[in-house]
Order: structure tokens, then C-alpha cells, then sequence
């Protein structure tokens, strides 16, 4: 089975990932607003608006990732557009019976994370069709900001490709410490020759 390694620091999770999307904004206060008018009982309404306004915060609480949340901009797109068209269809409807409006939301919710852990891990996971360093580019969930995940795929289908991988992944730890850890002493060139994958990930895990 093919292993992967991920160069990347887990970052702080803070916030939520749907909030990075373009239609965010318009769409969460068209939401907010509006949510008054969804259900017969009075006591759907502070729950159903605070649901919305901690949207954000509470998805990353549900996240529970051990990477950092990254997530491709092509990804995001599609857990947006199934979200909005969900959200949307509940607010076709009038008035809701008590306690249904505040539970379809909280459907959404859950349905939404499971997409946003999925795509995020999914994209980890491609990197195992690699060999060598590979590199894609993201949205940080933190701040918003472009980003990169930079990983390590070890789908390589000869010693020649899996050599130039290890030395590739050298010169990248070089690149970005410029001073070589004790511990990738095993990685070397002298000891190239008769590396096996699970020595190298020995290695590796031990940085």
C-alpha cells in the first residue's frame, strides 16, 4: 500500500472553510435574515439564528482534522454549490412545524463537514499517485489566504524514479531548513542504494 507523507504544519483551526467561498456572505445573510419566517413556533427561531451565525466556527470544532485545513478551490466550489442548493430548497418552503426547520439545519451542517473532511483528505490521498515531492494549490481555511500543500508520494515504479525521489526530498528539506537533520542521515547518497520503503519512512517519521 502506498504511504504519504505530508511536509506541512498543522495549523490552528479557527474557522470554517464554506466562509471562504465568494457567495458566502450574501448567501448566510440572505439566510440569517429570513429565518423568522420559517417556522410556526417562536422557539425555532433563536436556535435556528445562532446555528447560522456560528456556522463557521462550529465547522471547524467538527472538522477534528490532524492536517492542516486546506482545502482545493475546485473542491470548495462543489461542497458550496451542494450546501446553497440544499439551504436554498429548505427555504422554498413556508412555515415548518415545530422543530423540523432548526433539525434540517443542523443536516446541512453535519452533511456539510463530512464534504469539506472528505475533500480534504481526498486531495491528500492523490498525492499517493505521485512519486517523489508533488505540490497543489489551496484555500486556508484559517485566514482565507492562498496556500500550498507540499507532500511526498511514494507511487514510484522503479529504484532509478524512487532514487531521484529521495533526492529530490532531500534537496527540498535543504531548500526549506538549509541544514540537514541527524535524523535523515539514512536518506544520504551512500545509503540510496539499498533503501527500502520501509526504512525510508522509518526515517522520515522520525524527523
Amino acid at each position: 500500500m502506498a504511504l504519504l507523507l505530508c511536509l506541512a504544519l498543522t495549523a490552528a483551526l479557527a474557522r470554517g472553510c464554506l466562509h471562504c467561498h465568494g457567495n458566502f456572505s450574501e448567501k448566510f445573510s440572505f439566510y440569517r435574515h429570513h429565518v423568522n419566517l420559517k417556522s410556526w413556533w417562536v422557539g425555532d427561531i433563536p436556535v435556528s439564528g445562532s446555528l447560522l451565525t456560528d456556522w463557521s466556527q462550529d465547522t471547524m470544532k467538527e472538522l477534528h482534522l490532524a492536517i492542516p485545513a486546506e482545502i482545493t478551490r475546485e473542491k470548495l466550489n462543489q461542497v458550496a454549490n451542494v450546501v446553497y442548493q440544499r439551504m436554498d430548497q429548505l427555504y422554498k418552503g413556508k412555515m415548518y412545524f415545530p422543530g423540523y426547520f432548526p433539525n434540517e439545519l443542523r443536516a446541512i451542517f453535519r452533511e456539510q463537514v463530512h464534504l469539506i473532511q472528505n475533500a480534504i483528505i481526498e486531495s491528500r490521498i492523490d498525492c499517493q499517485r505521485h512519486c517523489g515531492i508533488f505540490q497543489y494549490e489551496t484555500i486556508s481555511c484559517t485566514n482565507c489566504t492562498n496556500s500550498h500543500v507540499v507532500c511526498f508520494g511514494y507511487n514510484c515504479e522503479s529504484s532509478a524514479e524512487w532514487e531521484t525521489a529521495v533526492q529530490g526530498l532531500l534537496q527540498h528539506i535543504n531548500n526549506w531548513s538549509n541544514l540537514l537533520s541527524p535524523s535523515f542521515r539514512c536518506l544520504e547518497p551512500p545509503h540510496l542504494a539499498n533503501l527500502t520503503l520501509e526504512n525510508a519512512s522509518e526515517c522520515l517519521m522520525q524527523h
